[in-house]
């Protein structure tokens, strides 16, 4: 199978009422039937919720005018997106991350891997999560910090894993501790499944589907006393509860995938869960949060 994706189009739009979003989703569907349809709330602090569809060819611009005028929104943006092949474009543009004792870094790179250093493995096709982003660089950094002030060994839950660049990092520092690695798309648990077993950690990470704890395995292995979330606000205040729940005594918790304004909101969300704030660590337009149960 090519790498290389042919010409697509997208068309997007935003509008500030979440059932006309959801409302525009399922008319995109049934009436113009692109190849995919995502409504999203946007995690800027706008209140706007954003509606796009991706088409093989070129889209009927009168029937989305039409909708986008019967639901409210704006007029859709059209785009074409030229083909591309992914592979080639992730190793020209991901260098290897350096965060901490840790080096993240694809096959293509494998004679960069500096010694003394712990070193993750992810391939460009599996790019996303590699640490390249601030979010996951930045949990990268925490678990450092923790790690020079002394943490010892734990039980660890990465939540919402991706590519499970984090658990990795967990199970490579801490032979002996138990490590789960979950995600709520079953995509993403065969591409950490893929990424343990190339980084020679197929046994000693545990990968499984699940929605945030809802999974026997977690419930078996908890209390943790480390657990990863790189989700998103609206996700990480909605799991505060079960995510203290399921935490050890003076455990840790690094949460990321919140933009800056937004860090305060998810604090005080820990803090009523029974969690201090240890770091908070920016990186760009995102921060990262280590908070340590009371």
């Amino acid at each position: 199978m090519s790498d290389i994706t042919p010409a697509s189009w997208t068309a997007l739009t935003t509008l500030s009422d979440r059932a006309q979003a959801e409302g525009l989703g399922q008319a995109l569907e049934e009436t113009l039937e692109p190849d995919g349809v995502g409504v999203f709330e946007m995690e800027d602090g706008s209140g706007l919720w954003e509606v796009g569809a991706y088409f093989a060819e070129a889209p009927d611009e009168t029937g989305l005018a039409l909708l986008a005028a019967a639901y409210g929104a704006r007029p859709f943006a059209v785009s074409e997106i030229p083909p591309t092949d992914w592979v080639a474009h992730v190793r020209r543009e991901l260098s290897p991350v350096e965060a901490g004792r840790f080096f993240v870094y694809g096959s293509h790179d494998a004679d960069r891997v500096p010694e003394g250093r712990v070193a993750l493995l992810i391939e460009a096709a599996m790019a996303f999560g590699t640490g390249h982003h601030g979010t996951t660089k930045g949990c990268l950094l925490a678990f450092d910090g923790l790690l020079e002030g002394g943490m010892p060994t734990g039980r660890v839950a990465d939540i919402g894993a991706g590519t499970a660049v984090l658990a990795m990092a967990a199970a490579k520092v801490w032979p002996d501790a138990t490590v789960i690695a979950s995600d709520i798309d079953e995509v993403a648990v065969e591409v950490a499944r893929a990424n343990a077993q190339v980084n020679d950690l197929k046994d000693r990470v545990e990968c499984l589907e699940a929605a945030g704890f809802d999974h026997p395995r977690l419930a078996a292995e908890a209390p943790f006393d480390l657990i990863f979330a790189n989700i998103l606000k609206g996700p990480l205040v909605e799991m505060a509860p079960d995510l203290a729940a399921h935490a050890a005594p003076a455990g840790h918790a690094i949460l990321s995938g919140i933009l800056n304004p937004q860090a305060d909101d998810v604090v005080a969300a820990y803090d009523a869960a029974g969690f201090d704030l240890t770091e908070r660590q920016v990186l760009g337009d995102w921060t990262t949060l280590t908070l340590t149960r009371r």
